[in-house]
């Protein structure tokens, strides 16, 4: 067994596509140093950077890696999956009818109370205040209406909108591989 001279969360490994891609911008696609050891022993990824600490066994030692990339490439989703996040990511986390950027609920344009539906054109995010104001009100009878239009995003859109929004923690070794909106650098 493998002794980690890190705790578990310290040295985590950005998994690029086979394309040199992240699979993932928001959140960021990131492994464990475990799950990144397992995959470079069943011969899965290609390490192309390392952190300086290393993990050990009695007659083994591996610098653990900070970038790997697939040798496998992975086709991304044709079509983003319906969720509260996905939504939230769309509408870049802001509440569609006021801006705020606190307390985002679900909101129905059209509540299901008057045969709204849960689908990408009928919900927004919606700070708490805002959901409750609106109640179960049409748009019209509230004066509340969405900024943007509810719509179904595409696969690029929540990519573009999630490069928008960078982790809080990003290892230097990563900067190569990620590209982020040039007024969030520096």
């Amino acid at each position: 067994m493998l002794a980690p001279s890190v705790t578990s969360s310290a040295c985590p490994a950005l998994v690029l596509n086979a394309d040199y891609r992240p699979l993932s911008y928001y959140p960021l696609s990131l492994w464990s140093w475990q799950d990144t050891i397992k995959a470079v022993f069943l011969d899965r990824v290609n390490i192309l950077e390392e952190y300086d600490r290393e993990v050990h066994s009695a007659r083994f030692a591996m610098k653990l890696p900070s970038v790997i990339a697939l040798k496998t490439y992975i086709r991304p989703a044709r079509h983003p999956a319906f969720t509260r996040f996905n939504v939230f990511l769309r509408d870049e986390f802001e509440c569609q009818y006021c801006g705020d950027d606190q307390e985002l609920t679900f909101d129905h344009v059209i509540p299901r109370a008057r045969g709204g539906c849960t689908t990408w054109e009928n919900v927004v995010a919606a700070c708490s205040p805002c959901n409750l104001t609106k109640g179960s009100l049409l748009p019209a009878q509230a004066k509340m209406f969405p900024r943007h239009r509810p719509h179904p995003p595409t696969v690029t859109e929540l990519r573009e909108h999630g490069r928008k929004f960078p982790p809080n923690y990003l290892h230097e070794s990563w900067a190569d591989y990620l590209y982020w909106d040039s007024e969030l650098e520096a």
